[in-house]
């Protein structure tokens, strides 16, 4: 009968399954075949809790001096009694065999993922002993007190606390037996009290200190007789837990760790947040025995935590320290609330009355977190009822889940941002739009809100993160050496119009204002009408749309036409009339900047003969389309050299297009091909990439590409003129750079069409 291992996942699932590929914990994936059913499963390694086998593969399980006997517990709640194995402890998680000899499986992996806890069978009083800093009498002491303290009655402790004799204690308890007629025993508290010798409020102290005496752990007693300092008692806890430690002194925290927790959370649970390693959050505990912590800030922050042991005084002078701090900090983004003309215009005062109160530094927390970590968007999303507040932020043009909250949070949360958006609270049923304007560390930051009612009568809030910054110069935009010099020759052009485009999110205003830097000369006078204003640059005039006052677009590029432009840039055509007015400008001697959201280059050209352009005059304004993706980048640090197999360099050669794919000059480098691939380090958070590299495709019109625009022809017609004339698509530009080993073809796939 075939003997199939068994995986526990992460969320309890469990199956019966064998091996389809070698098992190698680096790869971070296994791919397994499940029992009794066809084809092939790949199981991501951070879904797995525990992998149970019938035969180990390829490690020794010969036992060593080393070895040592751990008690598991995994996130599924079970608990395992194992064996280390020296020398098979990785980074994503450890092997170890069961204890039990009847166990019909002889190795278990344990995930990073799927581990709470790994603790050495050992007392902790042995292990001080073991280190040197503890005597064996010492020992015996502190553990004949625990014996005593467990045994201790409650009449002992009322001696004790209440400076009476035991023995007066003893006569009324008997004495008081002896007269109950009923037969039944009465409680020595019960009895006292009736005597008058103690009050009611006394034996509750009472019975409590017998109860904390029962409790006390032997590492707590060995600090009370004062045989060993906390430091010792932590360092020997750290050794049985597997968990670092860490003199907190001489550690700054980041402030991604800080804004991870709510400090309700850390003053409740007394723990310091370290370090935002990205694919777990590191925080100090000087209680490791203590396994609700570990679920606890899981459950507030929905990340992996990992533990490190510090000493109570440590921690409580961080969180007297930085938190108190970090507190004022993000405070301030409220208090100093930007007075832009638009505050000052309406009245608004967005200043909240209540500062303490915990949604408000919640909101704040949010805010500013995204913020710190580049999040391009926000995103609150209520559930159901009973249902988690979900709160995302958009990463590197990816979203990703920062925390869970629980639902009460959802209404008052929301609530808060609509006041800080000045915006209706009471309104419901209506979808709302406003801005918040705030200035954080001396730098200007505005988030977009749109808020949109969702079904069971909640609302969703989405906020675009809008930071001033700088604009970057057409170099550094990633462009490859043939588009960087195509660009350069078209935007010196005296006029015509320059196109980029491309989806929401994909960089084209920072492509524009980098392209308007190269030529933003004193001989030229450049205008902007942007929404908003988000890239500002010394020696540009720029106007910001207000469409609530009646201040569109178009009545905006109808005023600067008259002020004497040489070169235009609209932030966005966004209908007819606008784009209309754009290719007049371009034919009446200006050179006209603007984007659109199309999928390619040849595309745009029809999208704009279906908005009503007419296809000669377009032809003749247009002088070139840019559009571009946004894919992200491998970690610099930790990206490592692979040789594909013929499978993935067939399907390279298939995307980028055979005939073109060894036109370029990639058809014969197959044997010596070294691609990159992603591993993962602290730096990029686990994931592999960091960062966003563009990915480009540069339409220019030639001659060949304005008579086929003439012609009337399709989007494909005019990419196909566009290629002959030397033209490389957005895919052709991704797979370059995957060559380049700038980032991976799963990348690409994602971005390009």
């Amino acid at each position: 009968m075939k003997k199939y291992m068994r995986i526990e996942m992460v969320t309890g699932q469990q199956f019966e399954a064998e091996w389809a590929r070698t098992f190698n914990p680096a790869d971070k994936e296994i791919v397994i075949r499940l029992a009794n059913r066809p084809g092939k499963k790949l199981v991501p390694l951070s879904r797995v809790c525990c992998i149970l086998m019938p035969e180990p593969p390829l490690i020794d399980l010969e036992s060593s001096e080393k070895d040592s006997y751990l008690i598991v517990e995994t996130v599924t709640g079970k608990s395992y009694s194992v064996r280390s194995i020296q020398g098979h402890q990785g980074r994503d998680g450890f092997f170890a065999a069961p204890t039990d000899k009847d166990s019909p499986y002889k190795m278990i992996y344990f995930t990073r993922d799927g581990v709470i806890s790994r603790r050495n069978d050992v007392p902790v009083g042995q292990i001080l002993e073991h280190q040197g800093v503890l005597s064996q009498e010492a020992l015996k002491k502190a553990l004949a007190e625990q014996q005593r303290l467990k045994k201790q009655n409650l009449g002992e402790i009322i001696s004790r606390e209440q400076h009476l004799e035991q023995d007066t204690i003893d006569e009324i308890v008997a004495q008081g037996q002896k007269n109950v007629k009923s037969g039944k025993w009465l409680r020595v508290g019960d009895i006292l009290v009736e005597a008058g010798l103690i009050t009611r409020e006394q034996v509750k102290m009472a019975l409590a200190s017998q109860e904390e005496g029962k409790k006390k752990k032997i590492g707590q007693l060995l600090i009370e007789l004062g045989l060993v300092t906390e430091g010792q008692v932590l360092a020997a806890l750290a050794a049985k837990f597997h968990l670092p430690f860490i003199d907190l002194s001489q550690i700054e925290p980041d402030q991604r760790a800080l804004a991870a927790f709510s400090p309700d959370l850390i003053m409740q649970l007394r723990v310091f947040p370290v370090a935002d390693r990205g694919e777990y959050l590191e925080v100090a505990t000087s209680r490791p025995t203590d396994l609700n912590i570990s679920n606890t800030l899981r459950f507030h922050t929905n990340r992996r935590i990992e533990l490190v042991t510090a000493t109570s005084e440590q921690i409580e002078n961080c969180i007297a320290k930085y938190y108190e701090a970090y507190d004022d900090q993000l405070q301030q983004m409220v208090d100093n609330l930007s007075e832009d003309d638009d505050n000052q215009e309406n009245g608004e005062e967005n200043t909240p009355a209540d500062s303490d109160s915990e949604t408000i530094r919640l909101a704040n927390k949010i805010l500013i977190d995204a913020y710190l970590q580049g999040a391009s968007d926000i995103h609150l999303e209520p559930g159901p009822p009973k249902y988690p507040l979900g709160i995302r932020y958009r990463i590197d043009g990816i979203c990703k889940t920062i925390q869970m909250l629980p639902s009460h949070f959802a209404k008052p949360l929301l609530s808060r941002i609509k006041i800080l958006a000045s915006m209706d609270i009471a309104e419901h049923r209506k979808a709302q739009s406003g801005k918040i304007m705030l200035r954080f560390q001396g730098k200007k930051v505005e988030y977009r809100l749109e808020v949109t009612p969702t079904v069971g009568g909640n609302e969703d809030a989405v906020l675009r993160v809008l930071a001033a910054s700088k604009p970057m110069v057409l170099e550094e935009m990633g462009l490859s050496p043939d588009n960087l010099l195509g660009l350069k020759e078209l935007v010196v052009k005296p006029y015509g119009i320059i196109l980029c485009v491309g989806p929401t999110g994909s960089g084209k205003t920072t492509t524009l204002h980098a392209a308007l830097g190269y030529i933003n000369k004193p001989e030229r006078k450049i205008w902007t009408v942007e929404d908003p204003v988000e890239i500002t640059q010394a020696g540009l005039r720029q106007v910001e749309v207000k469409a609530k006052q009646g201040f569109t677009f178009h009545e905006a590029l109808r005023s600067l036409l008259r002020a004497d432009p040489d070169v235009v840039m609209i932030g966005e055509m966004r209908d007819r009339e606008a784009a209309h007015t754009a290719v007049e400008a371009s034919l009446t001697g200006h050179l006209v900047f603007s984007t659109l959201h199309t999928n390619s280059a040849a595309e745009t050209v029809t999208r704009l003969i279906e908005m009503g352009e007419d296809p000669f005059n377009l032809a003749d304004a247009l002088l070139g389309v840019l559009a571009q993706r946004l894919a992200r980048s491998l970690c610099p640090l930790c990206k490592e050299a692979y040789q594909p197999t013929t499978e993935e360099y067939e399907l390279l050669r298939k995307f980028y297009g055979p005939e073109a794919f060894a036109a370029h000059g990639y058809g014969d480098q197959h044997e010596s091909l070294h691609l990159m691939r992603r591993h993962g380090c602290p730096e990029c958070g686990g994931s592999g990439y960091k960062g966003r590299i563009a990915v480009h495709e540069l339409l220019i019109c030639t001659d060949l590409v304005r008579q086929t625009i003439k012609s009337g022809s399709s989007v494909q017609m005019i990419q196909q003129a566009a290629v002959g004339e030397g033209m490389r698509t957005l895919r052709m530009d991704g797979i370059a750079k995957v060559l380049a080993g700038m980032t991976d073809f799963e990348q690409v796939k994602r971005v390009c069409l």
